[in-house]
This record gives C-alpha cells, sequence and structure tokens, in this order.
C-alpha cells in the first residue's frame, strides 16, 4: 500500500507541475533568430561524449566502476556508493579501454584494449588490492576478446583468439591471476560460440552465404547441426543465456511468427516453450535472476518500453523504481545475493541517471549523471504518437518542440513553428524514446522536430520491415510526407518552413524529398546518402551483403530493375531539386562515392542552384563524432538559421583545422567563409 501512494503522489506531482524544473542557464548569443531572448545551449554542451559510461556493478555490491576520460582517454574508475562515495581512477592507460567487465573474485576488473593502435585488442587484468596489471594475451598481431565470466569459476575466465588462424577465434580458458592459458576448443570456421558457467561450449554458429545463421552442438562425432535461423529471422533471433541446469537456453526468436518472443529452447530435444511475446513490438530485454537464473520480466518498446513481469518476486521492485526517476527502467547489474542493484533512467528530457538500489529496504541513492554539463538546462520533451499512413499502416513516431512554444502544456506549440523531418538512418534500425541530443539541440534552436519509423525500421516484426522492401523513394518516403502532412494539420509545423535532414539512408531520403516533393521543402542536408541506388546496391561487394541489398533496396541484376532503381535515385533527375541543398560527404567512403555526389554537385550548380559541398578528406561513410560535433553540426545550424528561422552558435574554432573542405558554395551559409579562414 505504502508503494502504491508514493507512485500515486508522484505521478500527480508529475502531472500538475509541482516538481520543481531545473534551473535555466541563460547565456547565449543569437544570430537574430525568433528566440532572441530564449537560452541557447552550447552544442559542446549537448553533443560532449558523456561524462560515464558502462556503469557495472562488483559481485558483491560494494563497488560501482564506470569509464570515464583521465586527459582525455577513457579509464576505468571506481567508487564505493555505501562510504564516502570518492571516485578513484584505477587504470592509467593511454589508449581508451574499449570494454571491460568484473571478474567474480570481486578484486579484479578484466579490460579490453589495443595498445598499439593497430585494430588488434589484448585482454588484461587489474587486481584491485595489489594495484597490479597483468597482460593476458602478450601477442603481437593477435586479436581477443572476452567470451565468458562465471561466479562458478572466479579466477578465471573465457575468452576467444585467433593466434592460430587470423579468421577463426579458438576458445580458451585463462587464469586472471597468473596468465595460464588452456585450451577449450578449436575453431573449425564458426563465427562464434555459446558458453555456459561451468564453461562447456555449448553451441556454436556459422552465417551462411544467405544472412542465414546455422547453430550446431557438441556431440560424439564432433559438431551436429541443430537448428536453423533464415535470413529473414537472423536479425530477431538470438540466444540470451542458460537456465539453472544449464540444459535449456534463453532465445529472442521470430521463427514462425512475426514479432520476435521471449522463448526457452531445450538443448536434448530442441523443443521451444514462449515464455513471453508481444504482437507490436519486438522483444527488447530481459531481466534474469543471477542465482537462480530464472527470466523474471521481459521489455517490450512499441512507443516506449514497458516491462511484462513474468516472476512476481521483482513485481515490487519495479514498482518501486518506476517512482525514483523519470524515464524507462534499465538493471544493469545485480550483487551475487541480489541485495544491492545497479540501476539506470533513460528519459528524453536529460542525459541517463544511475542509482545505486538497496533492496532490503527500497531505497535508491543516485550516484551520477552521464552529462552534467545538461543538468540545470531547461530540455524538451520526446513525445511518442503513432501516425498512419495513407494506406493504414500505423507509424511510431515521435516529435520534439521548443519549449517555449507550448505555453498552456498541450504538446502541442501555440501556433505552427518550422520543423526539421530527421530522418533515421538504416533504414533497418529505428528511433526510440529517449534523450536524444539533435532532438534537444533542434528543440533549442526553435525548430520542431520529427523522426518516424517509417516501414522497414525493425523493432515492429516481420511483416513491417519487410514492408519497405524495394520501396526506398516509394512507400518508404510516402511515410514521411504522410508524417508530415499529419504535423500540419495539428498545427505543429509551419509548411512553408519544413526541412529534412537524415544520415545514410536519412540523407538519401533528404535528396528524395527535394527532388521529388519540391513544394514539401524550404532546404534539405544530406550526410553521406546514396544519391545513386544502383550504384550504392552495386558497392556492396560481399556475399550476403549484395543479395540481401538487392532484396531490400531494388534488383541491379535485370533491366526492368535497374530501371525502377534509376527512377528513384536523385543522381539521374537534379533538375528536380529546386530548394537548398547542403551534402556532406566523406572522401574515402566506399559505398556512397564522392566523385558520383561531385558529379550530382556540378550538374546542381551548373543549373543555377543553391548547393554546398562539405567535404572531409580522411573521413569514410560514417563521419566520426568529433567531426560532427566540430564542423558537421556547426555548418548545418547556419544552413538551416538562413532558411527556417532558428537561432544560430557562431562557429567556433574547429573549422580552422583543416580537416574539413568545401569546393562548393561556402558562401551561401552565413560565416562559413569567414570561420574556414580563421576570421
Amino acid at each position: 500500500m505504502r508503494l502504491l501512494i508514493v507512485c500515486a503522489v508522484l505521478l500527480l506531482l508529475l502531472a500538475c507541475g509541482c516538481l520543481e524544473e531545473g534551473k535555466t542557464v541563460r547565456d547565449r548569443s543569437s544570430a537574430g533568430s525568433s528566440a532572441e531572448n530564449e537560452l541557447l545551449i552550447a552544442r559542446q554542451a549537448l553533443f560532449a561524449s558523456p561524462l560515464r559510461s558502462e556503469a557495472k556493478i562488483s559481485p558483491d555490491g560494494s563497488r560501482i566502476s564506470y569509464l570515464a576520460p583521465a586527459n582525455g582517454i577513457l579509464n576505468i574508475w571506481v567508487m564505493e556508493p555505501d562510504k564516502d562515495r570518492s571516485e578513484q581512477q584505477v587504470t592509467r592507460v593511454e589508449r581508451n579501454i574499449s570494454d571491460y567487465s568484473w571478474a567474480y573474485t570481486g578484486r579484479h576488473l578484466i579490460y579490453q584494449q589495443d595498445p598499439q593502435g593497430d585494430g588488434n585488442t589484448r585482454i588484461f587484468s587489474l587486481n584491485l588490492s595489489s594495484g597490479k596489471t597483468l597482460d593476458l594475451t602478450p601477442l603481437r598481431g593477435i586479436s581477443a576478446h572476452v567470451l565468458a565470466v562465471s561466479a562458478k569459476n572466479p579466477q578465471e575466465i573465457v575468452i576467444g583468439l585467433n593466434k592460430r588462424n587470423p579468421r577463426y577465434s579458438d576458445v580458451y580458458k585463462v587464469n586472471i591471476e597468473t596468465g595460464e592459458t588452456s585450451t577449450l576448443a578449436k575453431n573449425p570456421g564458426f563465427d562464434g560460440f555459446e558458453i555456459d558457467e561451468d564453461f562447456e561450449v555449448r553451441l556454436a554458429y556459422m552465417d551462411g552465404p544467405d544472412g542465414e545463421r546455422n547453430y550446431f552442438r557438441p556431440s560424439d562425432q564432433g559438431w551436429t547441426p541443430f537448428f536453423n535461423v533464415s535470413n529473414s529471422d537472423a536479425q530477431f533471433t538470438r540466444v540470451l543465456g542458460f537456465n539453472h541446469s544449464r540444459q535449456a537456453v534463453y532465445l529472442s526468436d521470430s521463427r514462425g511468427r512475426d514479432t520476435a518472443g521471449l522463448y526457452s529452447l531445450d538443448l536434448t530435444t530442441g523443443e521451444r516453450t514462449l515464455i513471453a511475446d508481444n504482437p507490436k513490438a519486438d522483444l527488447t530485454d530481459v531481466i534474469i535472476d543471477p542465482s537462480s537464473k530464472n527470466v523474471q520480466a521481459a521489455a517490450f518498446t512499441y512507443d516506449r518500453k514497458r516491462w511484462k513481469i513474468i516472476e512476481e518476486s521483482i513485481a515490487n521492485d519495479l514498482l518501486y523504481l518506476s517512482a525514483v526517476d523519470n524515464g524507462d527502467v534499465e538493471i544493469l547489474g545485480r550483487s551475487l545475493d541480489d541485495r544491492s542493484w545497479l540501476i539506470s533512467y533513460h528519459a528524453d528530457e536529460n542525459a541517463v541517471h544511475y542509482y545505486y538500489y538497496h533492496r532490503d529496504d527500497e531505497s535508491a541513492q543516485f550516484l551520477f549523471t552521464a552529462n552534467e554539463e545538461l543538468e540545470g538546462y531547461r530540455l524538451s520533451r520526446m513525445i511518442p504518437v503513432i501516425i498512419k499512413a495513407r494506406d493504414g499502416l500505423n507509424l511510431v513516431s515521435y516529435y520534439t518542440i521548443p519549449p517555449e512554444s507550448d505555453r498552456d502544456g498541450d504538446n502541442r506549440p501555440d501556433r505552427p513553428v518550422p520543423m526539421v523531418l530527421y530522418v533515421h538512418d538504416g533504414p533497418w534500425e529505428r528511433v526510440y524514446w529517449g534523450f536524444d541530443p539533435v532532438h534537444q539541440w533542434l528543440a533549442n534552436r526553435g525548430y520542431a522536430v520529427l523522426s518516424v519509423n517509417y516501414r522497414g525500421s525493425t523493432g515492429f516484426g516481420k511483416s513491417f520491415m519487410n514492408q519497405g522492401n524495394r520501396e526506398w523513394g516509394g512507400k518508404m518516403q510516402q511515410d514521411l510526407l504522410d508524417a508530415l502532412n499529419w504535423s500540419v494539420k495539428e498545427g505543429i509545423a509551419d509548411p512553408r518552413r519544413i526541412a529534412i535532414m537524415g544520415e545514410g539512408y536519412g540523407g538519401h531520403a533528404a535528396l528524395a524529398g527535394l527532388t521529388f516533393s519540391p513544394e514539401v521543402f524550404a532546404a534539405g542536408l544530406d550526410i553521406s546518402g546514396p544519391s545513386n541506388l544502383v550504384t550504392f546496391v552495386e558497392s556492396q561487394d560481399q556475399e550476403p551483403e549484395k543479395e540481401i541489398y538487392a532484396a531490400r533496396v531494388g534488383d541491379v541484376f535485370t533491366k526492368e530493375g535497374r530501371e525502377k532503381l534509376e527512377s528513384r535515385s536523385p543522381f539521374y533527375l537534379p533538375k528536380g531539386i529546386q530548394k537548398p541543398l547542403l551534402i556532406f560527404q566523406g572522401a574515402q567512403d566506399q559505398e556512397v562515392k564522392a566523385e558520383e555526389t561531385e558529379d550530382l554537385v556540378r550538374r546542381l550548380t551548373a543549373g543555377g542552384k543553391e548547393v554546398t559541398y562539405v567535404l572531409y578528406p580522411q573521413e569514410g561513410h560514417e563521419i566520426s563524432a568529433l567531426q560532427h560535433q566540430g564542423s558537421l553540426y556547426p555548418i548545418a545550424e547556419a544552413f538551416l538559421s538562413k532558411h527556417l528561422g532558428g537561432a544560430f552558435e557562431p562557429f567556433g574554432q574547429n573549422l580552422q583545422e583543416r580537416t574539413v573542405t568545401v569546393p562548393v558554395g561556402a558562401d551561401e551559409i552565413p560565416g562559413l567563409q569567414s570561420a574556414l579562414s580563421g576570421g
């Protein structure tokens, strides 16, 4: 009863706006924006890497660890929340630690690092009691990764090591105090293994040429086939862990159904038993008891992440935790005695918050936030909405509006505001509810932001994803337009001031939007987006990728298929682009060739179109986060300010580092030419 009262009171306070908002810091500069008197949050604060990440709890629950920078290098830090809470740096490395875990001794940390910068990862054991570090894989030109740790074998870990064959990793057991190594299994050509708490290799899998995955189990005759996952199910079907007897595994499994459900699979008989499912969304997460290995809850994410209770022993914990902080609850780790938990909250109006939960007395102690620079700023809500496409398909979407635009709190601006349609990459990914720095950045500058899970996105079952097959420039693009029409009808977007922006597939959608719907958009921003779908599919020169792309994007093997792709490729129709365009391109991109993008730019400029072409000489298809923060976002912000009228933070010093060039159209963006020349 006490818990129910607490939850009800908190919800009432939140609904009435009675909880105090964070203080607003007024420290902004503006270039004549429509948000002249509002706060401008520095891009550095919005897009900085998390101060703390990869938080974990020790096996005895007494210590919390995380990755945080020391002189710009990610190291491991440890704190004791029940003591003085001082944060101690426990590693002193000169290259970033990529991953780490607690060993079950409780006094060792196992971390992975590329110490030479040659792409070969090594594994180290740090003894917190003595402070000594041991290189467990002191081999040059060899890459290693941790496969398993176990409370039953606290002094040892299982690793994969490719010293015998560069292509395939054999399985080894390593003593974390002495470095002594023994072979568990030689790899005849598998892509991965599933290993239980007894350090027995129970399953192996091999990915086939058509994208399928084949599982094998050990037998007296070696490895025998166990079950097959077709290419249509491989993205959704995976092993999640073993039950207590190790005679069954838990699976996320979409075979024979639309959405991926939670199953138990008997390793002897192959019989599957359904534990939990959701007809509208794939399995997102599970909670497994660290001792009994029973599944206690399963999460499915349609518009928001929601937990389905399977074992009542965890119900009160989740009920209490749901009222501690805003956002979706995630259990990051639990002590072996299950009395101490590490919890995170993923919300829309703040970066991730971390808590230390004492289960005995139901108390949660705040530890830290992932990004302290944003604390105190007024951020914006991300609002889920289900939008109907023209053929009736439900599109799970999210929009954000400038906080000052909604005086009456009805999640609609008091009058329509300029909008950025921000299209997610993939397309075989999805948008989730939660803190999104791009949404926050654009809303802070005075724009509404809309992100759509158009058909082809994942997370909503195979049927929804497959409805995007060969619909680039077709129904996938129509979904975006239908969502925009909804936002205009709802009084959110000003139809005269809408821009479309995205990276990868989102960049293609931006080009397609300007090409095929020039009357809808005032401007477009393309980041590494393919303009030519024919060459984009052909660039996938490895199997099974090329076959998969041919099935998903378009058929390049027939005359009719190529003609259809050409008809949906902005590259072949540059005259359709009438509105201002900003293109970001990596010179080393092997999927979207710079030469092809430059050809498009030449034809646009020859036709008198307004285009700015930004080139990163050292970048590939995925332009680095540093380049995004240092130059891409400032240039994009100035471009949007010119064409939509929002706020603009002046260029910083990063454009003078010559990691970026602007071969065409620098004078089209206010202040860019001066910033490039150091003015």
